[in-house]
């Protein structure tokens, strides 16, 4: 029979030291990593035969949406569901994202993401709970560089990436940043485009950025991170100067 052979990082809390189990699952055609951890789920017995805890870890839509289940594959970060079995070499590692503090096994707690959306204030503000009719007409060029960042599913890849992101820098990382652009540029956002200015000229702003472009890389919607990025850099140093010259 043929078979699929797993290598996982395990961690049975957050304060637990880390460790590494193997495991072996009955091969099926199509199977993806998620397919592969249901199958340790539902017969926990690691590769000595022992019966073990089953392996944490988080999914949801399983059609790379979510973003729940990022986590790093063969020294690779990416999405477990989409990482296809017949496509990656074994024994397959599985390892949690070291940016984000482990939760247990390769469940990571992901709210700096979150709260770097709070930071930038990362919504459209409106006013009043009732209909305020159609709001400012965007062209169709607008819509479409628009959109690619609105793909966005917050699932932390970018941030695992990049070299700048971790417990001695005050960067919001990649994500955040692009978000910025993202609802600077819609006309109603914009409303709220100089406090978010303010955040990304400020500490955990873009100054932190290395330009290492491995963002723009690991993205699973290959959202143009280093584009926003850039463009970023221009108004949030135009908005330093202006503020400048104005005080």
């Amino acid at each position: 029979m043929k078979t699929v052979q797993l290598k996982v990082k395990r961690q049975d809390s957050p304060e637990s030291e880390p460790y590494w189990e193997e495991f072996v699952v009955a091969y099926r055609p199509n199977m993806n990593v998620i397919s592969a951890l249901m199958e340790i789920q539902k017969k926990p017995v690691n590769a000595m035969g022992q019966k073990v805890r089953s392996v944490a870890w988080e999914s949801n839509c399983l059609e790379e949406v979510c973003g729940a289940c990022s986590m790093v594959i063969n020294g690779r970060v990416r999405q477990a569901c989409s990482a296809l079995v017949d496509k990656l070499e074994q024994p397959i590692t599985l390892e949690p994202m070291g940016t984000f503090p482990v939760e247990k096994d390769l469940a990571v707690n992901r709210k700096r993401m979150f709260d770097a959306l709070r930071s930038i204030k990362g919504w459209i503000t409106i006013d009043g709970t009732y209909a305020l009719g159609a709001g400012p007409r965007m062209s169709q060029e607008q819509q479409q560089e628009s959109y690619a960042y609105a793909t966005c599913m917050t699932c932390g890849c970018c941030l695992e990436a990049c070299p700048n992101v971790n417990d001695h820098s005050p960067y919001l990382g990649p994500q955040a940043m692009a978000q910025i652009r993202y609802f600077n540029a819609h006309p109603t956002g914009a409303m709220m485009r100089q406090q978010r200015l303010d955040v990304a000229a400020g500490d955990g702003g873009i100054a932190n950025c290395g330009s290492s472009q491995n963002c723009v890389q690991v993205c699973p919607k290959e959202i143009p991170l280093t584009k926003a990025l850039g463009e970023l850099n221009r108004d949030a140093n135009r908005h330093v100067w202006k503020r400048w010259f104005r005080s």
